[in-house]
């Protein structure tokens, strides 16, 4: 049987993909939300895994490594939702209460910087622009407070999903190898250790460095915002660690929440910017090398093409923004150890014989 070029392969396999594609796309949007909550119970059971690993290894039985570690898990949820999320919700409410001054504010520093600009000879256009950006703001700010509030109130649907992806979570972790080798079992044989390999480190790797690093994150911005009694200290902490799960997103959202508290009181913003990049550059160069290696194994401009992409397919998938960004770093190096380990398949099949000497 004639081999096909690679070009010609290539060629025909990129219709193939859309049409796949196209296709996975009105299976999974008739089903949604839950191959979002699949999505996500399957991330919670490659987390809870690691320590069952770990517990295993000492000589504790599978089943009482799960037990342990799932209700230690549910034991911590209870814990945070005591003890942290009325304080985030009270903080969240005071910065809503305070918005309107806040853009109050940033008008008055607006027409201060209106009137250098007039005073230096700058286009007068700067006052209609200034207006229309607080204007665009307020409106933005309006519609996040309101998004906030009715996720809160939303108390019923948001159990009833969390107890679903916890149940699902430890379905996974009880029947996740099994499920694995059912599903490496469609691959081809010669393709079935590389990608059930490059899965597993790559997920299981990357989501347990980022989460114990967000962890380390929002721990060490907590302390330090204490201590510096920073305004919406709690609040803030949280949200700059949770967002270290998505790379560069911490640094914008450090300087974000020194704009709101700068605009407020500019020696706070300017404290609060220093102590959190000393923070994150702590964190990034004293452990995260430690915890994550070269899991990735990615270049910074593939992933900031990663990254919208992968929100982009998220929501086209129906499972997401927001989980798109969070899956689009290791699907992206999946990809590429995969088309890395093609290339060089085909290179070798399309690679003439080497004649043996007589």
């Amino acid at each position: 049987m004639p081999i096909w070029p690679s070009w010609l392969r290539l060629g025909l396999l990129l219709p193939v993909l859309g049409l796949n594609a196209f296709v996975i796309k009105r299976v999974l949007v008739q089903f949604a939300p839950f191959p979002g909550l699949f999505l996500t119970a399957a991330l919670i059971a490659f987390l809870l895994d690691l320590p069952c690993r770990w517990l295993i290894a000492r000589g504790v039985q599978r089943g009482l490594a799960i037990a342990l570690v799932v209700l230690l898990t549910i034991g911590l949820l209870v814990l945070a939702a005591v003890e942290l999320v009325p304080l985030l919700v009270e903080q969240l409410s005071q910065l809503i209460s305070a918005s309107p001054a806040l853009l109050s504010a940033a008008e008055q520093l607006v027409n201060k910087g209106q009137d250098w600009a007039v005073n230096h000879g700058l286009p007068t256009d700067f006052a209609d622009l200034s207006s229309d950006l607080i204007t665009q703001f307020s409106r933005v700010a309006t519609q996040i407070s309101q998004r906030l509030l009715g996720i809160l109130g939303a108390t019923v649907g948001t159990t009833i999903n969390l107890v679903i992806v916890l149940v699902l979570a430890v379905f996974l972790l009880l029947g996740g190898d099994s499920i694995t080798a059912g599903l490496a079992l469609w691959l081809p044989l010669r393709w079935r250790g590389l990608v059930t390999n490059t899965l597993d480190r790559t997920f299981r790797g990357y989501f347990a460095g980022q989460v114990l690093l967000a962890l380390i994150l929002s721990g060490g911005q907590l302390l330090v915002f204490s201590l510096l009694q920073i305004p919406y200290g709690v609040l803030f902490a949280v949200l700059i660690g949770f967002t270290t799960l998505i790379p560069y997103a911490s640094a914008l959202t450090i300087v974000f929440v020194s704009a709101i508290l700068a605009v407020q009181d500019l020696q706070t913003g300017f404290v609060l910017l220093a102590a959190a990049i000393t923070v994150g550059q702590i964190v990034d160069q004293v452990i995260q090398p430690r915890l994550m290696g070269s899991i990735v194994g990615l270049q910074p401009a593939w992933l900031l093409i990663a990254l919208p992409l992968g929100a982009r397919f998220g929501g086209i998938f129906g499972v997401g923004d927001l989980l798109g960004l969070l899956l689009a770093v290791p699907v992206a190096s999946c990809i590429k150890t995969l088309a890395d380990a093609a290339r060089e398949d085909f290179s070798e099949q399309e690679s003439p014989p080497v004649p043996q000497a007589p």
